[in-house]
Protein backbone atom coordinates (compact mmCIF):
# COMPACT_ATOMS: atom_id res chain seq x y z
CA UNK A 1 0.00 0.00 0.00
CA UNK A 2 1.19 3.70 -1.00
CA UNK A 3 1.14 6.11 1.44
CA UNK A 4 1.97 9.30 -0.17
CA UNK A 5 4.60 12.04 0.51
CA UNK A 6 3.79 15.30 -0.90
CA UNK A 7 0.49 16.24 -0.10
CA UNK A 8 -0.41 19.62 -3.07
CA UNK A 9 -2.87 21.50 -0.91
CA UNK A 10 -5.17 24.33 -1.59
CA UNK A 11 -3.84 27.13 0.97
CA UNK A 12 -3.77 30.61 -0.80
CA UNK A 13 -0.07 32.09 -0.03
CA UNK A 14 0.98 32.47 -3.54
CA UNK A 15 2.08 35.96 -5.00
CA UNK A 16 1.79 34.99 -8.56
CA UNK A 17 -0.75 32.84 -10.18
CA UNK A 18 -0.83 30.00 -12.05
CA UNK A 19 -0.85 29.70 -15.90
CA UNK A 20 -4.27 28.04 -15.70
CA UNK A 21 -6.05 30.14 -13.79
CA UNK A 22 -8.67 32.17 -15.53
CA UNK A 23 -7.63 35.28 -13.09
CA UNK A 24 -6.00 35.99 -9.57
CA UNK A 25 -8.71 34.02 -7.72
CA UNK A 26 -8.69 30.59 -8.70
CA UNK A 27 -12.09 29.46 -8.98
CA UNK A 28 -13.77 26.22 -8.76
CA UNK A 29 -12.61 25.04 -12.91
CA UNK A 30 -9.20 26.09 -11.53
CA UNK A 31 -8.68 23.59 -8.89
CA UNK A 32 -9.95 20.55 -10.94
CA UNK A 33 -6.82 21.73 -13.23
CA UNK A 34 -4.67 22.56 -10.38
CA UNK A 35 -4.91 18.63 -9.30
CA UNK A 36 -4.09 17.62 -12.52
CA UNK A 37 -1.59 20.10 -12.83
CA UNK A 38 0.08 18.46 -9.36
CA UNK A 39 0.10 15.55 -10.51
CA UNK A 40 1.28 15.32 -13.76
CA UNK A 41 3.72 18.07 -13.98
CA UNK A 42 5.15 18.90 -10.52
CA UNK A 43 5.30 15.27 -8.69
CA UNK A 44 2.86 15.37 -6.06
CA UNK A 45 1.33 12.23 -5.16
CA UNK A 46 -1.82 13.40 -3.20
CA UNK A 47 -4.20 16.45 -3.68
CA UNK A 48 -6.03 17.88 -0.85
CA UNK A 49 -9.41 18.88 -1.83
CA UNK A 50 -11.14 21.16 1.50
CA UNK A 51 -14.74 20.46 0.93
CA UNK A 52 -15.68 23.86 2.48
CA UNK A 53 -17.48 26.35 0.96
CA UNK A 54 -19.99 27.02 -1.78
CA UNK A 55 -17.33 26.95 -4.77
CA UNK A 56 -16.12 22.96 -3.34
CA UNK A 57 -16.63 20.46 -6.10
CA UNK A 58 -17.41 17.18 -4.87
CA UNK A 59 -17.56 16.35 -8.35
CA UNK A 60 -13.58 16.07 -8.36
CA UNK A 61 -13.32 12.39 -9.28
CA UNK A 62 -15.54 12.44 -12.65
CA UNK A 63 -14.02 15.24 -14.00
CA UNK A 64 -10.43 14.72 -13.38
CA UNK A 65 -11.33 10.99 -15.10
CA UNK A 66 -13.19 12.89 -18.06
CA UNK A 67 -10.70 15.38 -18.27
CA UNK A 68 -7.41 13.81 -18.24
CA UNK A 69 -8.16 10.47 -19.25
CA UNK A 70 -4.88 8.84 -20.80
CA UNK A 71 -2.81 10.62 -17.85
CA UNK A 72 -4.98 8.63 -15.18
CA UNK A 73 -4.94 5.80 -17.05
CA UNK A 74 -1.10 5.57 -16.41
CA UNK A 75 -1.62 6.70 -13.18
CA UNK A 76 -4.19 5.22 -11.08
CA UNK A 77 -6.46 7.53 -9.04
CA UNK A 78 -6.57 5.84 -5.59
CA UNK A 79 -3.28 3.51 -6.29
CA UNK A 80 -0.49 5.96 -7.79
CA UNK A 81 -2.09 9.17 -6.90
CA UNK A 82 -4.67 10.44 -4.06
CA UNK A 83 -7.29 12.86 -3.78
CA UNK A 84 -7.88 13.30 0.07
CA UNK A 85 -11.29 14.85 1.48
CA UNK A 86 -10.54 17.59 3.89
CA UNK A 87 -14.20 18.06 5.55
CA UNK A 88 -15.64 20.09 8.21
CA UNK A 89 -15.46 19.38 11.88
CA UNK A 90 -19.23 19.86 12.77
CA UNK A 91 -18.59 20.33 16.36
CA UNK A 92 -17.15 23.71 15.56
CA UNK A 93 -18.47 24.40 12.11
CA UNK A 94 -22.22 24.35 12.87
CA UNK A 95 -22.73 26.05 9.76
CA UNK A 96 -20.77 23.44 7.63
CA UNK A 97 -21.98 20.92 9.42
CA UNK A 98 -24.57 18.78 6.81
CA UNK A 99 -21.64 19.52 3.97
CA UNK A 100 -20.26 16.76 5.93
CA UNK A 101 -22.86 14.06 4.93
CA UNK A 102 -23.08 15.45 1.94
CA UNK A 103 -19.26 14.33 1.34
CA UNK A 104 -19.46 11.70 2.66
CA UNK A 105 -22.28 10.61 0.37
CA UNK A 106 -19.73 11.63 -2.67
CA UNK A 107 -17.37 8.78 -1.87
CA UNK A 108 -19.80 6.15 -3.29
CA UNK A 109 -20.58 8.08 -6.45
CA UNK A 110 -16.56 8.71 -6.85
CA UNK A 111 -16.30 4.64 -6.88
CA UNK A 112 -18.81 4.17 -9.55
CA UNK A 113 -17.16 6.55 -11.50
CA UNK A 114 -13.55 5.41 -11.14
CA UNK A 115 -14.56 2.04 -12.07
CA UNK A 116 -16.41 2.89 -15.43
CA UNK A 117 -12.92 3.76 -16.01
CA UNK A 118 -10.75 1.18 -14.54
CA UNK A 119 -13.33 -1.53 -14.58
CA UNK A 120 -11.96 -2.58 -11.07
CA UNK A 121 -12.89 -2.45 -7.14
CA UNK A 122 -10.02 0.64 -6.43
CA UNK A 123 -11.27 3.07 -4.84
CA UNK A 124 -9.80 6.45 -5.60
CA UNK A 125 -10.88 8.24 -2.37
CA UNK A 126 -10.54 6.66 0.70
CA UNK A 127 -9.59 9.09 3.37
CA UNK A 128 -11.22 12.09 4.70
CA UNK A 129 -9.41 14.39 7.04
CA UNK A 130 -10.98 16.08 10.30
CA UNK A 131 -9.91 19.53 10.78
CA UNK A 132 -9.85 20.78 14.68
CA UNK A 133 -9.70 17.24 16.47
CA UNK A 134 -10.62 17.58 19.89
CA UNK A 135 -11.35 13.81 20.90
CA UNK A 136 -11.76 10.23 19.80
CA UNK A 137 -15.28 10.55 19.84
CA UNK A 138 -14.95 13.12 16.76
CA UNK A 139 -13.42 10.78 14.69
CA UNK A 140 -15.08 7.66 15.46
CA UNK A 141 -18.56 9.38 14.27
CA UNK A 142 -17.10 10.35 10.74
CA UNK A 143 -15.79 6.67 10.53
CA UNK A 144 -18.98 5.56 12.26
CA UNK A 145 -21.49 7.61 9.95
CA UNK A 146 -19.98 6.49 7.00
CA UNK A 147 -20.14 2.61 7.33
CA UNK A 148 -23.26 2.39 9.28
CA UNK A 149 -25.41 5.03 7.03
CA UNK A 150 -23.68 5.65 4.02
CA UNK A 151 -22.60 2.10 3.26
CA UNK A 152 -24.95 0.47 5.99
CA UNK A 153 -28.45 1.74 4.58
CA UNK A 154 -27.69 -0.37 1.30
CA UNK A 155 -28.86 -3.59 3.06
CA UNK A 156 -32.26 -2.03 4.10
CA UNK A 157 -35.32 -2.16 1.71
CA UNK A 158 -36.89 0.76 0.74
CA UNK A 159 -39.80 0.15 1.94
CA UNK A 160 -41.46 -3.16 3.66
CA UNK A 161 -41.20 -6.41 1.21
CA UNK A 162 -39.16 -3.96 -1.51
CA UNK A 163 -36.39 -4.63 -2.94
CA UNK A 164 -32.90 -2.99 -0.87
CA UNK A 165 -31.56 0.07 -1.42
CA UNK A 166 -28.67 -1.79 -2.91
CA UNK A 167 -30.65 -4.07 -5.08
CA UNK A 168 -32.33 -0.56 -6.56
CA UNK A 169 -29.45 2.13 -6.44
CA UNK A 170 -26.20 -0.43 -6.35
CA UNK A 171 -23.32 -1.45 -3.97
CA UNK A 172 -22.22 1.36 -2.25
CA UNK A 173 -18.37 1.27 -2.11
CA UNK A 174 -15.94 1.74 -0.05
CA UNK A 175 -17.11 -0.21 2.55
CA UNK A 176 -15.02 1.56 4.92
CA UNK A 177 -12.96 4.96 5.00
CA UNK A 178 -10.01 6.22 6.83
CA UNK A 179 -10.67 9.38 8.89
CA UNK A 180 -7.14 11.33 9.85
CA UNK A 181 -6.90 13.86 12.27
CA UNK A 182 -5.72 17.22 11.90
CA UNK A 183 -4.59 18.48 15.66
CA UNK A 184 -4.22 22.37 15.88
CA UNK A 185 -4.07 23.50 19.00
CA UNK A 186 -1.54 23.34 22.32
CA UNK A 187 -3.95 21.12 24.04
CA UNK A 188 -4.98 18.54 21.38
CA UNK A 189 -1.49 18.30 19.89
CA UNK A 190 0.19 17.47 22.93
CA UNK A 191 -2.67 14.89 23.51
CA UNK A 192 -2.69 13.53 19.78
CA UNK A 193 -1.00 10.15 20.71
CA UNK A 194 -4.14 9.40 23.10
CA UNK A 195 -6.66 10.51 20.99
CA UNK A 196 -5.42 8.28 18.34
CA UNK A 197 -4.64 5.64 20.35
CA UNK A 198 -8.38 5.50 21.69
CA UNK A 199 -9.74 5.79 18.29
CA UNK A 200 -7.70 3.02 17.28
CA UNK A 201 -9.21 0.09 19.88
CA UNK A 202 -10.50 -2.24 18.46
CA UNK A 203 -10.34 -1.56 14.85
CA UNK A 204 -8.30 -3.52 12.64
CA UNK A 205 -6.57 -0.99 10.48
CA UNK A 206 -2.92 -1.52 9.49
CA UNK A 207 -1.88 1.94 9.50
CA UNK A 208 -3.11 5.49 10.48
CA UNK A 209 -2.23 8.90 9.01
CA UNK A 210 -1.90 11.90 11.76
CA UNK A 211 -2.26 15.32 10.52
CA UNK A 212 -0.21 18.21 12.60
CA UNK A 213 -0.79 21.80 11.84
CA UNK A 214 2.38 24.25 11.79
CA UNK A 215 0.61 27.50 10.99
CA UNK A 216 -2.31 28.12 13.47
CA UNK A 217 0.16 26.92 16.19
CA UNK A 218 2.66 29.73 15.13
CA UNK A 219 -0.46 32.19 15.46
CA UNK A 220 -1.39 31.27 18.86
CA UNK A 221 1.85 30.62 20.56
CA UNK A 222 4.28 31.85 18.43
CA UNK A 223 7.26 30.28 16.12
CA UNK A 224 9.17 28.85 18.76
CA UNK A 225 6.07 27.09 20.43
CA UNK A 226 4.80 25.62 17.20
CA UNK A 227 8.13 23.82 16.44
CA UNK A 228 8.03 22.28 19.99
CA UNK A 229 4.89 21.41 20.21
CA UNK A 230 4.72 19.40 16.28
CA UNK A 231 8.29 17.68 17.77
CA UNK A 232 6.76 16.76 21.14
CA UNK A 233 3.79 15.75 19.22
CA UNK A 234 5.93 13.21 16.75
CA UNK A 235 7.56 12.02 19.12
CA UNK A 236 5.17 10.79 21.21
CA UNK A 237 3.20 9.61 17.96
CA UNK A 238 6.55 7.33 17.44
CA UNK A 239 5.98 5.82 20.94
CA UNK A 240 2.44 5.02 20.34
CA UNK A 241 3.53 3.43 17.18
CA UNK A 242 6.22 1.30 18.37
CA UNK A 243 4.02 0.37 21.45
CA UNK A 244 0.75 -0.68 19.50
CA UNK A 245 2.31 -2.04 16.74
CA UNK A 246 0.04 -0.01 14.03
CA UNK A 247 2.27 2.12 11.88
CA UNK A 248 1.61 5.56 12.30
CA UNK A 249 2.56 8.00 9.35
CA UNK A 250 2.39 11.91 10.45
CA UNK A 251 1.92 14.27 7.72
CA UNK A 252 3.33 18.13 8.88
CA UNK A 253 1.30 20.87 7.43
CA UNK A 254 4.04 23.34 6.09
CA UNK A 255 4.12 26.70 4.12
CA UNK A 256 6.70 29.00 2.63
CA UNK A 257 6.88 31.72 5.10
CA UNK A 258 9.54 30.65 7.61
CA UNK A 259 6.57 31.60 10.40
CA UNK A 260 4.10 28.71 8.85
CA UNK A 261 7.50 26.14 8.25
CA UNK A 262 9.57 27.80 5.44
CA UNK A 263 9.22 24.93 3.01
CA UNK A 264 10.29 26.42 -0.13
CA UNK A 265 12.18 24.26 -3.20
CA UNK A 266 15.55 26.46 -2.21
CA UNK A 267 14.83 24.46 1.68
CA UNK A 268 13.68 21.33 1.02
CA UNK A 269 16.80 19.57 3.04
CA UNK A 270 16.24 21.61 6.19
CA UNK A 271 12.78 20.72 6.69
CA UNK A 272 13.27 17.30 6.01
CA UNK A 273 16.37 17.83 8.50
CA UNK A 274 13.50 19.30 11.16
CA UNK A 275 11.37 16.83 10.91
CA UNK A 276 12.87 13.72 10.47
CA UNK A 277 9.73 11.34 11.10
CA UNK A 278 7.18 13.02 9.48
CA UNK A 279 5.95 11.35 6.27
CA UNK A 280 3.86 13.55 4.23
CA UNK A 281 4.66 17.00 3.45
CA UNK A 282 1.78 19.83 2.20
CA UNK A 283 2.86 21.42 -0.72
CA UNK A 284 1.04 24.79 -0.76
CA UNK A 285 0.44 27.29 -3.27
CA UNK A 286 3.45 29.67 -2.95
CA UNK A 287 5.97 26.46 -3.10
CA UNK A 288 4.00 25.50 -6.35
CA UNK A 289 3.33 29.14 -8.32
CA UNK A 290 6.09 31.34 -6.97
CA UNK A 291 9.50 29.36 -7.96
CA UNK A 292 10.07 28.20 -11.02
CA UNK A 293 8.19 24.60 -12.46
CA UNK A 294 11.81 23.34 -12.96
CA UNK A 295 12.83 24.31 -8.73
CA UNK A 296 9.73 23.00 -7.66
CA UNK A 297 9.70 19.74 -9.59
CA UNK A 298 13.40 19.12 -8.71
CA UNK A 299 12.35 19.81 -4.73
CA UNK A 300 9.50 17.54 -5.03
CA UNK A 301 11.29 14.78 -5.79
CA UNK A 302 14.11 15.38 -3.08
CA UNK A 303 10.40 14.96 -0.65
CA UNK A 304 9.38 11.96 -2.51
CA UNK A 305 12.71 9.95 -2.28
CA UNK A 306 13.91 10.70 1.11
CA UNK A 307 13.87 7.92 3.87
CA UNK A 308 12.17 8.61 6.92
CA UNK A 309 13.58 8.29 10.00
CA UNK A 310 13.49 8.73 13.52
CA UNK A 311 12.27 11.83 15.77
CA UNK A 312 14.11 13.71 17.34
CA UNK A 313 14.57 13.39 20.86
CA UNK A 314 13.56 16.28 22.82
CA UNK A 315 13.20 17.13 26.37
CA UNK A 316 9.64 17.62 27.02
CA UNK A 317 9.20 19.03 30.61
CA UNK A 318 12.05 21.97 29.49
CA UNK A 319 10.22 22.40 26.29
CA UNK A 320 6.96 22.75 27.63
CA UNK A 321 8.15 25.67 30.42
CA UNK A 322 10.02 27.22 27.57
CA UNK A 323 6.63 27.54 25.44
CA UNK A 324 4.84 28.75 28.81
CA UNK A 325 6.78 31.59 29.21
CA UNK A 326 7.65 32.76 25.77
CA UNK A 327 3.78 32.04 24.32
CA UNK A 328 2.63 34.23 26.99
CA UNK A 329 4.86 37.30 26.19
CA UNK A 330 3.96 36.78 22.25
CA UNK A 331 0.50 36.82 22.93
CA UNK A 332 0.76 39.84 25.07
CA UNK A 333 2.62 41.33 21.55
CA UNK A 334 -0.30 40.19 19.87
CA UNK A 335 -2.60 41.73 21.93
CA UNK A 336 -0.84 44.88 21.62
CA UNK A 337 -0.74 44.80 17.48
CA UNK A 338 -4.14 43.18 16.64
CA UNK A 339 -5.67 46.57 15.63
CA UNK A 340 -2.93 47.04 13.32
CA UNK A 341 -3.22 43.16 11.70
CA UNK A 342 -6.29 43.34 10.99
CA UNK A 343 -6.31 47.36 9.97
CA UNK A 344 -3.45 45.73 7.24
CA UNK A 345 -5.85 42.26 6.36
CA UNK A 346 -8.35 44.11 4.80
CA UNK A 347 -5.92 45.22 2.07
CA UNK A 348 -4.27 41.76 1.82
CA UNK A 349 -5.88 40.65 -1.62
CA UNK A 350 -7.61 36.98 -2.22
CA UNK A 351 -6.08 33.89 -3.80
CA UNK A 352 -9.23 31.92 -3.98
CA UNK A 353 -13.13 32.43 -4.99
CA UNK A 354 -14.39 30.23 -2.29
CA UNK A 355 -14.18 30.71 1.52
CA UNK A 356 -11.89 28.45 2.53
CA UNK A 357 -12.09 26.41 5.96
CA UNK A 358 -12.19 28.33 9.64
CA UNK A 359 -9.27 27.91 12.25
CA UNK A 360 -8.83 28.01 15.53
CA UNK A 361 -8.44 31.50 16.96
CA UNK A 362 -6.86 30.40 20.51
CA UNK A 363 -7.34 33.91 22.39
CA UNK A 364 -11.13 34.40 22.32
CA UNK A 365 -11.39 32.11 25.39
CA UNK A 366 -8.03 33.14 26.94
CA UNK A 367 -7.86 36.60 26.07
CA UNK A 368 -10.84 38.59 25.85
CA UNK A 369 -12.25 38.93 22.46
CA UNK A 370 -9.86 39.18 19.67
CA UNK A 371 -10.52 38.07 16.37
CA UNK A 372 -7.98 37.91 14.20
CA UNK A 373 -7.43 36.80 10.53
CA UNK A 374 -6.17 33.43 9.42
CA UNK A 375 -2.82 32.58 9.03
CA UNK A 376 -1.90 33.76 5.51
CA UNK A 377 -3.21 37.24 5.83
CA UNK A 378 -2.24 37.22 9.50
CA UNK A 379 1.47 36.41 8.54
CA UNK A 380 1.37 38.90 5.25
CA UNK A 381 -0.62 41.71 7.36
CA UNK A 382 2.89 41.73 9.25
CA UNK A 383 5.55 41.25 7.13
CA UNK A 384 3.81 44.13 5.19
CA UNK A 385 4.69 46.47 8.15
CA UNK A 386 8.39 45.45 8.19
CA UNK A 387 7.52 43.25 11.11
CA UNK A 388 8.42 39.44 10.74
CA UNK A 389 6.12 37.64 12.81
CA UNK A 390 8.97 34.80 13.80
CA UNK A 391 10.68 37.74 16.21
CA UNK A 392 8.11 38.23 18.24
CA UNK A 393 8.61 36.82 21.59
CA UNK A 394 12.06 36.28 21.46
CA UNK A 395 13.00 39.23 24.16
CA UNK A 396 11.13 35.99 26.79
CA UNK A 397 13.97 33.93 25.84
CA UNK A 398 17.25 33.97 27.95
CA UNK A 399 20.94 32.81 27.25
CA UNK A 400 19.91 28.97 28.44
CA UNK A 401 16.86 29.04 27.00
CA UNK A 402 18.42 30.64 23.15
CA UNK A 403 20.65 27.23 23.62
CA UNK A 404 18.61 24.58 23.88
CA UNK A 405 16.11 26.02 21.38
CA UNK A 406 19.16 25.75 19.13
CA UNK A 407 19.76 22.18 19.68
CA UNK A 408 16.01 21.06 19.56
CA UNK A 409 14.96 23.77 17.10
CA UNK A 410 17.64 22.79 14.24
CA UNK A 411 17.28 25.55 11.66
CA UNK A 412 16.16 28.41 14.25
CA UNK A 413 18.92 30.68 13.14
CA UNK A 414 18.24 30.53 9.71
CA UNK A 415 14.58 30.46 9.73
CA UNK A 416 15.10 33.96 11.73
CA UNK A 417 17.48 34.90 9.14
CA UNK A 418 15.32 34.14 5.94
CA UNK A 419 12.70 36.27 8.09
CA UNK A 420 14.73 39.29 9.18
CA UNK A 421 15.64 40.05 5.56
CA UNK A 422 12.32 41.73 5.29
CA UNK A 423 12.70 43.27 8.93
CA UNK A 424 12.14 47.22 8.67
CA UNK A 425 12.95 48.94 12.38
CA UNK A 426 11.66 52.35 11.18
CA UNK A 427 7.88 51.41 11.06
CA UNK A 428 6.92 51.98 14.71
CA UNK A 429 4.92 48.93 15.30
CA UNK A 430 7.73 47.18 17.18
CA UNK A 431 6.86 46.41 20.13
CA UNK A 432 8.38 47.88 23.26
CA UNK A 433 11.46 45.74 24.45
CA UNK A 434 12.07 43.45 21.06
CA UNK A 435 13.96 46.06 18.83
CA UNK A 436 17.21 45.87 21.61
CA UNK A 437 16.73 41.86 21.41
CA UNK A 438 16.93 41.84 18.01
CA UNK A 439 19.74 44.07 17.88
CA UNK A 440 21.85 42.12 20.03
CA UNK A 441 20.67 38.41 18.66
CA UNK A 442 23.59 36.59 17.22
CA UNK A 443 22.38 36.41 13.68
CA UNK A 444 23.92 37.97 10.66
CA UNK A 445 21.35 39.11 8.00
CA UNK A 446 21.01 41.25 4.75
CA UNK A 447 18.12 43.37 4.90
CA UNK A 448 15.99 43.71 1.06
CA UNK A 449 16.01 47.09 0.78
CA UNK A 450 13.08 47.18 -1.80
CA UNK A 451 11.15 45.54 0.70
CA UNK A 452 12.33 47.86 3.63
CA UNK A 453 11.32 50.56 1.13
CA UNK A 454 7.62 49.34 0.15
CA UNK A 455 7.10 48.47 3.86
CA UNK A 456 7.44 52.50 4.48
CA UNK A 457 5.24 53.45 2.70
CA UNK A 458 2.35 51.43 3.01
CA UNK A 459 2.84 51.80 6.88
CA UNK A 460 2.94 55.75 6.08
CA UNK A 461 -0.13 55.14 3.53
CA UNK A 462 -1.56 53.86 6.70
CA UNK A 463 -0.96 56.42 8.90
CA UNK A 464 -2.16 58.84 6.85
CA UNK A 465 -5.40 57.09 6.08
CA UNK A 466 -4.26 56.66 2.43
CA UNK A 467 -5.06 53.59 1.42
CA UNK A 468 -6.21 53.49 -1.64
CA UNK A 469 -3.99 50.76 -3.96
CA UNK A 470 -2.82 49.24 -0.69
CA UNK A 471 -3.34 45.77 -1.75
CA UNK A 472 -0.51 46.20 -5.04
CA UNK A 473 1.91 47.48 -2.47
CA UNK A 474 1.19 44.67 -0.38
CA UNK A 475 1.56 42.02 -3.25
CA UNK A 476 5.03 44.14 -4.72
CA UNK A 477 6.43 43.36 -0.69
CA UNK A 478 5.23 39.61 -0.98
CA UNK A 479 7.03 38.75 -4.44
CA UNK A 480 10.44 39.94 -3.19
CA UNK A 481 9.89 37.16 -0.46
CA UNK A 482 7.70 34.58 -2.87
CA UNK A 483 5.28 33.86 -0.62
CA UNK A 484 2.00 35.89 0.24
CA UNK A 485 1.76 35.41 4.10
Amino acid sequence: MKIPKCMSTQHPDNVKSPFFAENNELGGEDEIREAYYAFSHLGCDEQMWDCEGKEADNFVVKKLLTKYESFFQGKRLGRDVFITLRVPNPTVERGEAKILLETLESIPRSFDSAKLVYHDDTPPIFEVILPMTASPMCIDRIYRYYCDFVVGKQNKPVREGDVTISEWIGKFKPERINVIPLFEDMEHMLDAHNITEEYLQAKDVEYQRVFLARSDPAINYGLVSAVFLNKIALQRLQRLSEESGIEIYPIVGIGSAPFRGNLKPQTVERVINEYPSAHTFTVQSAFKYDNSPEEVREAIIKLQERERGLPQEIDEEKSLEIIKRYSQEYQKQIIELAPVINKVARYVPSRRKRKLHIGLFGYSRRMGEIALPRAITFTCSLYSIGLPPEILGLNALNEDDLQFIKEVYVNFEDDLRDSLKFFNPNTGFLPEGLEREVRKFPVDFDTDEEHERLTGYITESLRKNKTEGLGEYILRAANLRKFLG
